[in-house]
């Protein structure tokens, strides 16, 4: 019980609960040693807590002894209880409630384990594992399509690239909205990148900097094996060297690599070398 229940004080309520609610739900539960009702939930929460293993955390908050806390949360009868998720309140009830409908609430807010999974995932920096977790999740979830899509991407991360492609085609084509067809123009870039040969665009682009049509190639390889930062380098010293047509579509393709990037920072740091050239 001590994994999933707890008790809190009032001058651990912002750790314990906002912060925690952040990467778990929190159903806080405030009530007091007098109250009848509350002896009656009390022990069905911290059974539930148990039972449905780490999808919540159930802090306990005497209201007798947190009565700041009480009044932030206009806490006005107990017991009563709040469920927290980054950071905020998003449902509340008040009263000793029989457990089906307690369970209902909760079924009603809490990730089921495919979604409790696709969350583990986001913490998992090598593409393979992370990748390996979000099938586990797209298997559980019958094939939900948000968690296929972030299976697509984690597969792209890790350069499966038939792998992706089989994971997009299990998209309906009538599904296939606005994250679907931004995956595919990845898997379609780095396919077109595997023919181009780097070594004798680099050459070119050593005899010459201004071989515009060299860079955009180049850049394309790069981008094709994930190397967003110098994939961009390339179309920015295009943006910086011409003045011409080269230019904007230099521009265009950066502002739509922006868009398929998974690199936010590499994203942030050109999109500001791009507004510096322009201006």
């Amino acid at each position: 019980m001590r994994d999933f229940s707890l008790d809190v004080s009032e001058s651990e309520f912002d750790t314990a609960v906002i912060a925690l609610s952040r990467r778990v739900p929190v159903l806080v539960d405030f009530w007091a040693p007098w109250c009848g009702p509350c002896r009656t939930l009390k022990p069905l929460l911290e059974k539930l807590a148990v039972e449905y293993g780490g999808r919540f955390v159930l802090a306990k908050i005497n209201s007798d002894e947190a009565q700041a806390v009480a009044a932030r949360y206009a806490v006005r009868s107990i017991p009563a209880v709040k469920l927290f998720v980054n950071g905020e309140v998003v449902d509340e009830f008040a009263g000793a409630l029989p457990e089906g409908q307690v369970r209902a609430f909760l079924d009603g807010h809490l990730p089921d384990e495919a979604e409790r999974l696709r969350l583990s995932a986001e913490g998992i920096a090598d593409p393979l594992l992370r990748a390996e977790r979000l099938r586990q999740a797209a298997s559980l979830s019958g094939g939900r399509q948000s968690i296929v899509l972030e299976l697509v991407g984690a597969l792209l991360d890790a350069r499966l690239v038939e792998d992706a492609a089989a994971g997009l085609e299990t998209i309906a084509a009538q599904d296939r909205d606005e994250a679907w067809r931004s995956l595919k123009a990845r898997l379609d870039l780095m396919n077109g990148a595997s023919a181009l040969d780097e070594s004798a665009l680099a050459v070119r682009i050593g005899a010459d900097a201004k071989d515009f049509e060299a860079r955009f190639a180049l850049a394309t390889a790069l981008a094709g094996r994930g190397e967003w930062g110098a994939a961009f380098e390339h179309l920015l010293e295009v943006v910086l060297r011409d003045r011409a047509d080269a230019r904007g579509k230099a521009r265009d393709t950066l502002v739509e690599w922006f868009g398929l990037c998974p690199d936010a920072k590499a994203v942030m740091s050109a999109r500001r070398q791009l507004s510096m050239y322009l201006n």
